[in-house]
């Protein structure tokens, strides 16, 4: 990723930053939050609110209590409580935004649980942080190689280091639950820190590690997905998408997050269309549900006794033909609505030729064969005589 700060190569590419998720702008972050209070000043009488956000690796924020009333802004690196030791940040919210998002995540303000901070990030903090930060790749090597060695039926996806150097967690998914005391004991004994097991779901995971999705934009959960909310394959029929499980599972393993984005225009839709299991009863047979159209706002029919050759309804004329069986009354056929169906359509279609927009070709030109024309021109000359 790159941002305007970034610098460019010879042929205007962005280099990058390298920081992986801690940009110092904040321009290139996972779920930022634009501070649009800014630039505008606290009512007269009212003291800041000395809660900020703090942000790690990953995307991963928290809260803390600026108790000692630092001037911090957005960018600034902190050194923060933690148990034991303590650890480095980046502040990524200040001022009233900061009680918003307390109140969306449902942490009390008042809550005697909220770490502090303790200064602004020194020089050598900086240097411990961005050393321990280089040494995670190695480590998650080391690590995979001892609990595929142990034998665990569990799956190593992240490592983070505390900002002192002398606390790991270590991320990981599992289906079942995994006795994993031996191997705290031979990842502390090997790296010589204090080791946390922290289990994850899928879609926690796939946020934390991010990519693109099949749309090719990057991952929502990622980005600005914050709350994940269950989807179930009732979703994908309401949208009447095919139940195939590699279309509709994204890089988690789970149903699509998206499913659910459009889920209730489409059950506001299909409010005005009827139930799939009625039936239309004429006098030419008893006709049975196919398809449906939502956006066109079709549907077709078939006969029991034809069920090979469909007829498209619209919905109004559908709930026309309920309306009538209801009161026990019968159409002849559906071949009269059908029939007045495409009647509409031709008269629109006629009108959309006159105006000559149907046409993809009506620009282009026949070519006229002028080979033909001069060769016809040769032939009807009469030879000329050399010695007049």
């Amino acid at each position: 990723m790159g941002c305007t700060s970034c610098s460019t190569s010879k042929n205007g590419l962005p280099l990058g930053c390298k920081n992986n998720g801690a940009c110092a702008s904040g321009s290139c972050d996972k779920l930022t939050v634009f501070d649009w209070l800014s630039n505008m000043s606290l009512p007269g009488n009212q003291e800041p609110f000395l809660m900020v956000e703090v942000r790690f690796k990953n995307g991963r924020k928290v809260f803390y209590n600026n108790s000692k009333k630092l001037s911090l802004s957005i960018g600034d690196v902190v050194a923060v409580e933690t148990s034991p030791g303590h650890d480095i940040g980046v502040v990524s919210l200040t001022g009233e935004l900061v009680k918003v998002q307390m109140r969306k995540k449902k942490v009390p303000t008042d809550s005697k649980e909220i770490l502090q901070v303790y200064r602004k990030a020194s020089q050598k903090d900086i240097d411990i942080w961005t050393a321990s930060r280089e040494k995670e790749p190695e480590v998650q090597r080391k690590s995979r190689l001892i609990i595929s060695r142990l034998g665990l039926k569990m799956k190593l996806s992240d490592v983070e280091f505390q900002g002192d150097g002398n606390k790991a967690t270590f991320y990981y998914t599992a289906d079942e639950r995994v006795d994993f005391r031996l191997l705290i004991r031979e990842l502390a004994s090997t790296f010589g820190i204090r080791i946390e097991m922290k289990q994850v779901g899928l879609r926690q995971e796939a946020a934390r590690l991010g990519g693109i999705g099949s749309c090719g934009r990057e991952l929502c959960c990622s980005t600005w997905l914050t709350d994940f909310r269950s989807v179930s394959t009732s979703a994908a029929r309401y949208q009447q998408l095919s139940l195939n499980p590699l279309k509709l599972a994204g890089q988690c393993g789970k149903l699509k997050c998206c499913l659910n984005y459009e889920l209730d225009s489409y059950l506001d839709a299909l409010k005005e269309f009827p139930k799939t299991d009625t039936f239309l009863h004429t006098s030419k047979g008893t006709a049975i549900y196919q398809k449906m159209d939502i956006f066109q706002g079709w549907i077709w029919y078939a006969y029991k006794e034809n069920p090979a050759h469909w007829h498209k309804l619209t919905v109004a004329q559908t709930n026309q033909i309920i309306a009538l069986n209801k009161k026990r009354e019968k159409v002849e056929s559906l071949e009269v609505y059908a029939m007045d169906l495409e009647v509409e359509k031709t008269e629109e279609s006629v009108f959309a030729d006159v105006v000559g927009q149907d046409s993809l070709t009506r620009f282009d030109k026949p070519k006229s064969n002028n080979r033909r024309r001069n060769n016809k021109r040769k032939s009807n000359r009469k030879p000329r005589n050399k010695k007049q």
